[in-house]
């Protein structure tokens, strides 16, 4: 059953991020990819919030199971971040390569910090 189930989440969030995808791409047509960034650094907070409520407000392990691998894991994608950082390279906008494979990893890592901490003082 928890298979299905994180199946199930990681087609929903593989659906909400191409609608995400969709929504950002028609308002910023712009040769940095702000889509995607904006999508990993979304899913990496909310996975900061699960994992702080795993942690702090006893979620149940199988909520961050589902949530978190299914939901989360279908929603935010490295791959799509990966081909864009070499697409700028080969386009020689190193400096636009290097912020969107830095400065998108740091904004990730810092939404999950963000999203966890807000848990631990909420509980």
């Amino acid at each position: 059953m928890t298979f299905l189930l994180v199946a199930l989440c990681g087609g929903l969030g593989a659906a909400t991020r191409f609608v995400v995808d969709e929504l950002f791409r028609g308002r910023w047509a712009h040769e940095f990819p702000v889509a995607t960034v904006a999508i990993n650094v979304s899913g990496s907070g909310l996975l900061g919030l699960l994992t702080g409520a795993s942690l702090y407000l006893d979620l149940p392990s199988g909520w961050l199971l589902v949530a978190g691998t299914g939901f989360c894991g279908g929603y935010t994608t490295f791959s799509t971040a990966t081909v864009e950082t070499v697409r700028l390279a080969q386009a020689g906008e190193y400096g636009l390569a290097a912020a969107n494979a830095f400065g998108a990893l740091a904004l990730a890592l810092g939404a999950v910090a963000a999203g966890i901490a807000v848990v631990w003082l909420l509980a």
